[in-house]
């Protein structure tokens, strides 16, 4: 083999490699937002955000709640542990600062629950979303319980009033460290 020959071997290899980088960086970039069907609500379309997973979580624990249950039919009650997982270190010192309130809060969801309702996974995943908006209610942040009537019209205050995408909220999640019924 020549020396001319080598070179254009060596040139192609080079190119080859080149593309495979350019073309793994592309399908990279495309696949870490990935864009939903367009909103019919307002026509924008909406980005889904993955968690960046070097970025290490804020935890928020709260102290062990314990509450009489609203069940007419005996006297039940349950002991939960719940921790709130937070956008940033800021955020979980402002939810130490409003914590009487965060905790009054909380407990009055807890006491309108039944043991019925609490022993379903649905029902504590109900419980984790209406935790997650009593938390962030003394921020100043406001959450819709339900989405919107698909029937109301734009111009309604329901239909102007959009939530903030899920990275953006204070409090991301809610998460039970410890669950007892009794």
């Amino acid at each position: 083999m020549t020396a001319a020959a080598a070179a254009v071997a060596l040139a192609v290899a080079v190119l080859l490699l080149v593309l495979a980088g350019g073309g793994a960086l592309w399908w990279l970039s495309t696949s870490a937002a990935s864009v939903d069907e367009e909103d019919a609500e307002d026509g924008t379309a909406r980005v889904e955000q993955k968690a960046d997973p070097k970025a290490v979580p804020t935890f928020v624990p709260l102290d062990t709640f314990t509450v009489n249950l609203a069940d007419r039919d005996g006297e039940r009650y349950a002991q939960i542990g719940i921790t709130l997982e937070v956008r940033d270190g800021k955020v979980a010192e402002q939810i130490k600062a409003f914590m009487p309130a965060i905790r009054n809060n909380i407990l009055m969801v807890l006491a309108h629950k039944t043991s019925a309702e609490l022993l379903q996974r649905e029902g504590k995943q109900q419980l984790a979303a209406e935790i997650r908006r009593e938390a962030m209610r003394p921020l100043g942040v406001e959450m819709p319980t339900a989405p919107a009537d698909a029937g109301t019209p734009d111009d309604t205050p329901a239909r102007k009033a959009r939530p903030r995408a899920t990275a953006d909220l204070p409090v991301r999640q809610v998460h039970f460290s410890n669950f007892i019924i009794q």
